[in-house]
This record gives C-alpha cells, structure tokens and sequence, in this order.
C-alpha cells in the first residue's frame, strides 16, 4: 500500500493490517459517564481523524491483500469498517471470486450495496428473482424495509467470476441492521466451518 509511510515505518505488512476492536467505533475510548467534559470528548475525536486521515493509506493495492474465506465465499477487502489504516472509513469495499459453476452464500441484507462485474457471467438473486449479468455490467441491490436475499452464481463450467462491491458505511452510526437485519441465511458450498475467519 503507498500512502502509508508512518505504517511502514513501523514495520506492518498488509498481511497485518491494524484491526479496531469492536468495543471501539469511533476510535477513541467512550466516555466513562455524563461527569466527563463531552466538548473535550469531541475535540480528542476531532484529533484523532485528523491524525487518522494524514497517516492512513490513500492507495491499497488489491495484489498485496489476503484472501479470506468467510461464509459468503472468497473476499479481499479492501475497505472494511475494521480496518483502521485507511484514510476514510467511509465506505466497505470488497472484492469476491466466485468458482466456475459456484455460487456465494445467501445473505439477508438491508440492501444499498452496488456490484461491478469485473469477469465473467452470472446472475444474483434477489428474493428468489433471478437477474443475469456479464462482465462490465453494474448490479444495484435495492434497499428494503423487511431487507433482502441476495445470492450470487456463476454459470460459466471454466471462468470465475469476479466483482466488486461497494457501500456506504451507516454500520458506525446505524448499527450493522442498518435499521433491517444482516444475516447468513446460507453458507456458500465452499465454505466449511473451519473456514470461517480464515485468510490466504
């Protein structure tokens, strides 16, 4: 990653990105009660991004990423909520391969996410309807209110597919329901248990 002098000074690798902990959204410690100066509180937040935008990197380079193996399938991501070496936190951005012949898992999701095809040809599902792409072509995942099943397939025997997937990050202040639920309804079928929280 370029962008990043402070980090590589410190001797970190992209393999071992810096992760915030779940406990800490914002990136500084929450106030203790309503005794503490909450004007001060803001301007330690304010200190804090300032610092966080000149040091995180502005150039991730999708070749010196992992891979991880989640239930959804195989992911690199790129902008992620957890991630805290970047210059702005946001957005998620997220790179997925899906098998020849394969397919994702299916996932209840508030909707708002937008796909580029990168490769190959498939379809995703969205509630049970199927809608057909090919590479270069843009899939937009509607938002709605009860949320949606989303699936992704590849029906080409020889070519992966890959794309891209981009959304705004409303986790920070939302809540990662986003007002409607996330959750795996079905592994992928390359997924195993033992998968779950891996990286290659």
């Amino acid at each position: 990653m370029e962008g990043t002098e402070p980090a590589q000074r410190q001797g970190r690798t992209p393999m071992s990105r810096p992760v915030r902990p779940v406990n800490q959204r914002l990136g500084v410690k929450a106030a203790e009660d309503r005794s503490e100066n909450l004007l001060e509180w803001l301007y330690q937040l304010r200190d804090y991004q300032r610092e966080h935008q000149r040091n995180g990197a502005w150039l991730i380079k999708g070749k010196d990423l992992p891979w991880e193996h989640n239930r959804q399938g195989k992911m690199k991501w790129f902008l992620h909520p957890a991630l805290d070496d970047t210059s702005i936190r946001s957005m998620l951005f997220v790179m997925q391969e899906i098998p020849p012949g394969g397919k994702s898992g299916v996932q209840k999701t508030p909707g708002g996410q937008v796909l580029y095809i990168i490769s190959g040809r498939g379809y995703t599902l969205l509630d049970g309807e199927r809608h057909d792409w090919e590479a270069e072509d843009v899939v937009n995942i509607p938002i709605r209110a009860n949320g949606v099943h989303v699936q992704h397939v590849n029906i080409d025997r020889h070519e992966s597919v890959v794309f891209v997937q981009a959304e705004i990050n409303l986790m920070d202040m939302l809540g990662v329901d986003r007002g409607s639920e996330l959750e795996q309804v079905e592994d992928a079928p390359d997924s195993k248990e033992s998968d779950h929280g891996a990286t290659s």
